[in-house]
C-alpha cells in the first residue's frame, strides 16, 4: 500500500477544504444532514457523506485513489471535541 503525501502546505490544504465546503458543498448537505461527516476531495470538489468519517472516506477514496482528503461535520466547527462540554438547552 502506497502511502500519500500531502501536496499542499497545511495552511493551503484547510483554505481550500473550507473554500468548497462553504460555497459548494454546505448548501447542498445542511438540511437533514446534522452532526453528518462529509469528506470532500480538495482538488476536484467531489465528496461523501455518512455519519461515519471511515465510510465517507473510504467512498470517495474508492472514486478518487489519490484524494486529498478534507473532513467537516455538517453543522459545526469541529469535527471531533476533546474534553467535557455542557449541555445544550432544548
Amino acid at each position: 500500500m502506497a502511502v500519500r503525501q500531502p501536496r499542499y502546505s497545511k495552511e493551503e490544504f484547510a483554505r481550500r477544504g473550507d473554500l468548497i465546503y462553504q460555497t459548494q458543498i454546505r448548501p447542498q448537505v445542511e438540511a437533514g444532514n446534522h452532526g453528518k461527516i462529509v469528506a470532500i476531495d480538495i482538488e476536484t470538489g467531489d465528496f461523501e457523506i455518512d455519519a461515519h468519517e471511515i465510510t465517507a472516506c473510504d467512498r470517495l477514496e474508492a472514486r478518487h485513489p489519490d484524494a486529498q482528503v478534507w473532513i467537516v461535520r455538517v453543522g459545526s466547527h469541529h469535527v471531533r471535541r476533546f474534553g467535557g462540554r455542557t449541555k445544550r438547552a432544548v
